[in-house]
C-alpha cells in the first residue's frame, strides 16, 4: 500500500491530520513535520494529552482523538510501536480515512486493523519525507526521490 501513486493520492485528496503524540518543543520530530505540513495547506490537529486545552502550532490541542470536532483525514502517529493499536481504533471510531505510522512505528496489527475497518494504512513513513519526496520539496537538496522527471510539478509556486 506504500507505493509512489498511492502515496501521492493520500497526501492530494486528504487535508485534516491529526498528530498523535504532537510535542510543543519545537525541536521535536513531530513538531517539525506538523509544521511543515501546516506550511503547505494542511490542517494540523495536535492530540497530545499533556498540552489539552492548550494551543500547538496555533491549533488548539485535544487530550485524545474522540475529541475532536469536525472531520479528519489522517490519523498520523508519532509514538511507541506497542502503544498504536488503540489509536488505531479511535482512528476508526471517528471516521478517519488513513491511519499513518511514522517512521520507526510498525505495528503491523493495527494497519491490518485499520485496513480491515476500511482505512488506508501506511507504516514507517514520515509524512513530511514523502510530501517533500513526491511533491518536489526534497529535490533541490540534492535527496534520491526515487520519482524520475524532467518536469517540475505544476502546483509548486516556483
Amino acid at each position: 500500500m506504500d507505493d509512489i501513486n498511492t502515496l501521492r493520492r493520500i497526501l492530494k485528496e486528504n487535508r485534516a491530520i491529526a498528530v498523535v503524540g504532537l510535542s510543543a518543543d519545537w525541536y521535536r520530530p513531530s513538531y517539525f513535520a506538523a509544521k511543515y505540513m501546516q506550511g503547505h495547506g494542511y490542517r494540523v490537529i495536535p492530540v497530545n494529552p499533556r498540552h489539552a486545552g492548550g494551543e500547538i502550532l496555533g491549533e488548539r490541542c485535544y487530550a485524545s482523538l474522540r475529541e475532536i470536532p469536525g472531520k479528519v483525514d489522517i490519523v498520523d502517529v508519532f509514538r511507541r510501536t506497542e502503544d498504536v493499536p488503540p489509536v488505531a481504533e479511535d482512528a476508526i471510531a471517528i471516521g478517519a480515512k488513513v491511519l499513518w505510522q511514522q517512521l520507526g512505528v510498525r505495528n503491523e496489527s493495527a494497519a491490518a486493523r485499520a485496513r480491515e475497518a476500511g482505512l488506508e494504512a501506511v507504516v514507517d513513513r514520515c509524512v513530511k519525507i514523502e510530501h517533500g519526496r513526491l511533491f518536489g520539496g526534497l529535490n533541490w537538496v540534492g535527496v534520491n526521490t526515487r520519482v524520475i522527471s524532467a518536469k517540475r510539478p505544476r502546483w509548486l509556486a516556483y
